[in-house]
């Protein structure tokens, strides 16, 4: 049964430069105990989206439109009171950087206190003890000393743990992670990651995975979403975004991904050009002015934005070229590179 539903999302930013248009017409849908990945460079929308599931951008310049459903509720529509009586306890989120997300005054117990006593109406002492646990769940030693320390007082991966423990505190049922693994080293990645993996598991709830780097979806998603200038571009299977990606932009990103399981000795493929001004997004495919292969559809990525369709078995892209001519790209053209020792 679906948990948490998008459909047609726009977030957009008025500015003095113009209107930025961060989210631009975002579905997709999610169950309980399943996993997102939302992939795609810096500007393309992905934390935008979450900070909007969130309802944090109530109140400010934003105008929303579309609609959010979570457990049969819409967000969109509902008052900015009620959407923050749900983050917590319905949804939460482990924010990019926790050491700016912490609050530098208090100590990490104090803030995992307080996010549990809003939703629970408990002793301080009984709260206290949940945050022990708490943090004794997600892997950092000594709890019941390190709960009264500072967020600045614990290193890069201590305090990714810790922001897990706060989101994780009141047990929602839709979590949304947002780089978590960035600035940290490979180990300490692999240890957060399974550590999500295992309390996904134990609580049974939605996650969405936000990242630029693909080895984390692969690791972690049932289905990714591959975003580009506020768009989804590609939708899938892991398996069909990694086994048979149809859409020359996941085909930039897979080609710019180094590989450890073999030895390659040609650099990486890097997609040229930069991400679009999200104010001037490229009229037709916003995609078009960095695509090697826009002169195979006779002008139309120039003028026509392309629509989300479905390609086969639920894999969805937005693309000019046809179903086959993409497939034979891949098949003949891309994949072999990718797989060259």
């Amino acid at each position: 049964m679906t948990f948490l539903e998008l459909k047609d999302l726009r977030i957009h930013f008025p500015t003095d430069d113009g209107l930025v248009k961060s989210v631009d017409g975002l579905s997709f849908s999610l169950e309980r105990g399943k996993t997102l990945g939302i992939v795609g460079e810096s500007g393309s929308g992905k934390s935008v989206t979450s900070l909007g599931i969130l309802g944090l951008h109530k109140g400010g310049r934003a105008r929303i439109s579309g609609e959010i459903w979570l457990d049969g509720e819409e967000l969109v529509s509902a008052s900015a009171e009620h959407v923050r009586t749900l983050r917590g306890k319905k949804m939460a989120m482990i924010f990019q950087d926790p050491l700016s997300a912490m609050h530098p005054f208090y100590t990490v117990g104090a803030q995992i206190i307080e996010a549990y006593r809003i939703h629970h109406k408990v002793s301080k002492s009984v709260a206290r003890k949940h945050a022990i646990e708490m943090l004794d769940r997600v892997g950092i030693p000594q709890p019941d000393r390190r709960v009264d320390s500072y967020p600045h007082e614990f290193s890069g991966g201590m305090r990714q743990r810790a922001m897990i423990a706060m989101a994780l505190s009141c047990d929602p049922e839709l979590l949304i992670a947002d780089e978590p693994t960035t600035a940290l080293d490979v180990t300490v990645q692999a240890q957060i990651l399974d550590l999500m993996r295992d309390l996904q598991r134990d609580f049974n709830a939605a996650l969405i995975i936000i990242t630029h780097d693909l080895g984390v979806v692969a690791e972690l998603s049932d289905d990714i979403l591959v975003m580009y200038a506020g768009k989804a571009i590609e939708y899938g299977t892991s398996e069909d975004i990694f086994e048979r990606p149809e859409h020359p932009y996941t085909w930039g990103l897979l080609g710019s991904m180094p590989r450890l399981d073999r030895e390659r000795t040609e650099r990486l493929m890097p997609i040229k050009g930069t991400p679009p001004s999200l104010i001037n997004v490229p009229q037709g495919c916003a995609f078009h002015p960095r695509c090697t292969y826009g002169d195979r559809t006779g002008g139309k990525s120039t003028t026509e934005v392309p629509t989300l369709l479905e390609s086969e078995g639920g894999h969805l892209v937005r693309c000019h070229l046809s179903g086959d001519v993409r497939r034979s790209i891949w098949e003949n053209e891309i994949k072999p590179n990718l797989e060259a020792p």
